[in-house]
């Protein structure tokens, strides 16, 4: 047997871990600003304000909008998920052992990536809707929605509304959400994300890690893609090694990357009570 048999082995298990983290991996990523490839522990995300546009006298200078510009740092973390892979036990069961902690490895640091998205979206306080002891309604939705209008949030389809499963199924309750007549065919939910579908030009995703108080209020979160931004140093890397002392390989999954509120007038908290009844 060739000694560099390892190497097929190593490529292979990357591959998979890669294709993986994009199948079963994070939900949020897509939604948010992105940036990659960035050096050192921070990322910056630039913030410009709103322009006036206004008249000109004939031959006369052009107005200058004087934008306010700004920026929003992000400080990257280091998250790993690591495993054993004993030699003789993948001969001794009927699964692919590496297959599993392929998934597994990068299932943990796709939950990781939102859960850095969920806690940026937790540091909003301008925009709160209370819960008022209900959960999901069509009142909240729609509250959420006036204050993107009086914000000036662009309705460019890039509005997300982030829910847990209990206000999923609330949502579901609720006519004008399921009925195409309302939504129209083309918003009917999409087959590329599980469970998504688009109402007043939002596209909703069901979520479960979003964070819920002892008094079971769920947090949900209406926001713009550009209020938020998730920065990477380094993608989902494999690294495994042979440890002859243990006669197994240890497959170690990493990433580097932090997120940040950027934007607080594009984010809406939705409290639903959750309390049974």
């Amino acid at each position: 047997m060739s000694t560099s048999i390892d190497q097929a082995f190593i490529k292979q298990f990357e591959q998979e871990v890669h294709l993986a983290y994009q199948r079963l991996g994070s939900k949020l990523r897509s939604t948010v600003r992105n940036t990659t490839g960035v050096n050192g522990s921070t990322a910056v995300f630039q913030k410009v304000g709103t322009g006036t546009a206004s008249t000109k006298s004939t031959h006369g200078m052009v107005p200058v909008m004087n934008l306010d510009h700004s920026n929003v740092e992000v400080t990257l973390q280091d998250f790993y998920a690591g495993d054993w892979v004993d030699r003789l036990d993948e001969l001794k069961t009927n699964i692919d052992e590496r297959q599993v902690i392929a998934a597994a490895g990068a299932g943990a640091l796709g939950r990781k990536t939102d859960d850095l998205i969920i806690s940026a979206l937790s540091g909003a306080s301008t925009n709160v809707i209370a819960d008022g002891n209900t959960g999901m309604t069509k009142d909240k939705i729609l509250s959420a929605f006036e204050t993107f209008g009086e914000n000036d949030v662009p309705d460019d389809g890039q509005r997300f509304c982030i829910v847990g499963w209990k206000q999923w199924s609330e949502l579901l309750g609720i006519e004008e959400f399921v009925n195409a007549d309302y939504i129209g065919q083309e918003s009917l939910p999409f087959a590329s994300i599980t469970q998504a579908k688009m109402f007043l030009g939002t596209i909703f995703i069901p979520h479960s890690g979003l964070p819920v108080d002892g008094s079971d209020i769920r947090s949900c979160f209406y926001y713009h893609r550009t209020s938020l931004g998730h920065a990477a140093a380094s993608e989902v890397k494999t690294d495994i090694t042979w440890h002859g002392d243990r006669a197994a390989h240890f497959v170690n999954n990493m990433m580097s990357q932090g997120a940040g509120l950027i934007d607080e007038d594009g984010i809406v908290v939705i409290n639903c009570d959750e309390t049974p009844d």
